[in-house]
């Protein structure tokens, strides 16, 4: 029989969102892939052995994943953190399992696209995740043009030097609509700012935000 691909969800910042399931199959797997193995390594027992899976790997690690698979083992995957799959190459090894015939299985868990959409007080019901723009002023217009119409809340990743110009282009693309801007979700430092795109533009134009951002931004009028 084929193996089994567990994509496990870790923690977006307090370690005590580890669930049990999810520690005990991150160290019973018989290959553990983690996209930071240095942040993975504070999750499992000492001496856990861990692969690395990025963006740069990925491809190059497909073939060991197939190995086990088609040996019958389980491989574990996960995230830097969060949900596997959102914003990072883990698609990659879902598509490898699937063509091999081997089953594959979540345990699910934290998400900081839902976790901010919860808190953010914007509609719920229906969200596009755009995840994290393209660098290039052009295609990242183009890409904010898009989804304009769209009358469900929208949700962004920005990293923090980049948020203000990012606010400053969805003002100018959208409007001034609803916004929240999440930050450092389940840290110390937790943070939700909400208001509209141009007061919160006009917020973090001269001072960035530190840590990691969500941006959550009202759907369209219908």
């Amino acid at each position: 029989m084929k193996g089994t691909l567990v994509l496990v969800a870790t923690p977006i910042g307090n370690l005590e969102d580890m669930s049990p399931r999810a520690a005990r199959m991150m160290a019973e797997a018989d290959l553990l892939l983690a996209e930071d193995t240095r942040r993975t390594m504070k999750l499992v027992p000492p001496g856990r052995r861990l692969t690395s899976y990025n963006d740069v790997n990925a491809r190059g690690r497909l073939p060991l994943i197939l190995e086990n698979l088609e040996a019958g083992r389980t491989v574990a995957l996960v995230s830097d953190a969060g949900t596997p799959g959102i914003s990072d190459p883990a698609y990659r090894a879902v598509q490898t399992a699937i063509q091999a015939g081997a089953t594959v299985t979540t345990v699910p868990g934290p998400s900081s696209v839902i976790a901010a959409l919860a808190a953010s007080g914007l509609p719920t019901d229906r969200f596009a995740f755009e995840g994290f723009l393209p660098r290039k002023p052009g295609p990242r217009l183009s890409r904010i043009r898009a989804m304009a119409g769209y009358t469900g809340t929208l949700v962004y990743f920005a990293g923090p030097h980049h948020t203000g110009k990012l606010l400053e282009e969805l003002l100018g693309v959208l409007g001034d609509r609803r916004c929240c801007l999440a930050r450092e979700m389940t840290k110390v430092h937790e943070e939700y700012v909400r208001g509209t795109l141009g007061s919160l533009a006009e917020r973090y134009r001269e001072q960035p935000p530190r840590g990691e951002i969500t941006i959550l931004v009202d759907g369209a009028d219908e």
